[in-house]
């Protein structure tokens, strides 16, 4: 049953999106030449048929590429495709804290990298020559 309300849910979404395309008197063609897309996938989003659609990498982009091309605001388009979905539900799932953590980490890591370059800049590091080996400065006299 819930199956059924999200599949309605999309093809309402399909619909709309069909119709702000067509309000602005734009064409499938000119859609698909302006944001480089084909034109069975605009048709795919159009449809809002969950076996039409482009893989879930790809269809924000698609989504906020169409918004641009027809003159929507893209993050409405976006969450009013997440709302088709259901993607309310989902943003609960454990996923974003784990994308949190990955920011922590590399901010930590870029601070570290960071860190030992204004080491080495500062003369601290290993770029004196080795012991026994002249250096620039010795082998000049």
């Amino acid at each position: 049953m819930a199956e059924e309300g999200r599949e309605a849910r999309a093809a309402a979404f399909g619909r709309w999106l069909l119709q702000e395309r067509e309000l602005r008197g734009l064409a499938r063609q000119e859609v698909a030449r302006l944001t480089k897309l084909a034109p069975g996938v605009i048709e795919a989003l159009e449809s809002g048929e969950a076996a039409r659609m482009p893989p879930r990498a790809y269809l924000v982009g698609y989504l906020r590429a169409y918004a641009a091309a027809v003159g929507l605001d893209a993050d409405d388009v976006v969450l009013r495709w997440q709302e088709a979905e259901g993607e309310e539900e989902r943003a609960a799932t454990p996923s974003r804290p784990r994308a949190a953590g990955i920011r922590v980490a590399a901010a930590v890591a870029l601070l570290l990298a960071a860190a030992l370059a204004a080491w080495l800049l500062a003369g601290r590091g290993p770029a004196r020559p080795p012991a026994g080996r002249p250096g620039a400065a010795e082998r000049a006299r």
